[in-house]
């Protein structure tokens, strides 16, 4: 566990989470070998293919977070002296002091005091962060880039990525689904309808089954007894 009152955020939206950011690695993995680079005055972080510097994927980036091992201690973009204090990462302010979530609230937030704090647990936790972000912002995929001394920051990216499609997501999820852990599949498949823009509708009262819709075309979800998702059924003829 990182950040225990931010995990039910990040949860759900894993489902939504994992198919952007899945999409984000597609791209940047279609360059090659590359690298990346982030630019705070211009506000971009830049993927460049080593074999041809003319291939590059250039998104708007937008700082969330900066997670630190020396301090033990996250920082939020809005009280952070290179971030915005009306930015983006403002809305999770925002959402926190609605909800009363002190974690969202506090400028700098400490560590557990039994979290590792390192390397791992660093990247565990900017995951978590990420997924906190696009669940209240709606934006999405997020960069976790590490900045040196052991420190990440996490990044909101306006990316030149097509919309999340059901026909995408039909073809994407059984892989993503086999190495995800979902805390509350119903939530997160409705969820993903949300942050994704489809129609969703229960197959039945018992919620045994979501059939989400969009223009590429339909998908049903199937939840077994433990409510996680036992099945996929999907139509990819588009919709009337």
């Amino acid at each position: 566990m990182t950040f225990a009152a931010l995990q039910p955020l990040a949860d759900r939206a894993a489902l939504f989470t994992a198919l952007r950011q899945d999409a984000l690695s597609t791209a940047a993995d279609a360059l090659g070998e590359h690298r990346w680079d982030a630019d705070m005055t211009a506000g971009t972080i830049t993927f460049t293919a080593n074999a041809d510097p003319s291939r590059q994927l250039v998104a708007r980036a937008h700082l969330i977070a900066t997670i630190a091992p020396g301090p033990r201690s996250m920082l939020w973009a809005w009280a952070h002296p290179q971030g915005d204090g009306q930015g983006v990462a403002a809305q999770l302010h925002a959402y926190g002091a609605e909800h009363g979530i002190a974690e969202l609230t506090t400028p700098e937030v400490p560590f557990p005091a039994d979290a590792a704090g390192d390397e791992e647990w660093i990247a565990q936790a900017a995951h978590v962060v990420g997924g906190v972000a696009v669940e209240l912002t709606g934006r999405s995929p997020y960069y976790s880039a590490p900045v040196g001394g052991g420190t990440r920051a996490v990044f909101l990216l306006d990316a030149p990525l097509p919309p999340l499609a059901v026909s995408d997501a039909v073809i994407a999820l059984p892989r993503i689904l086999s190495g995800l852990s979902l805390s509350d599949a119903r939530t997160s498949v409705w969820d993903l309808a949300r942050l994704a823009g489809w129609s969703l509708t229960w197959t039945d009262d018992a919620f045994s089954g979501a059939t989400v819709v969009d223009a590429s075309g339909s998908a049903t979800f199937r939840f077994d007894e433990q409510a996680r998702i036992s099945g996929i059924e999907g139509s990819l003829q588009a919709q009337s």
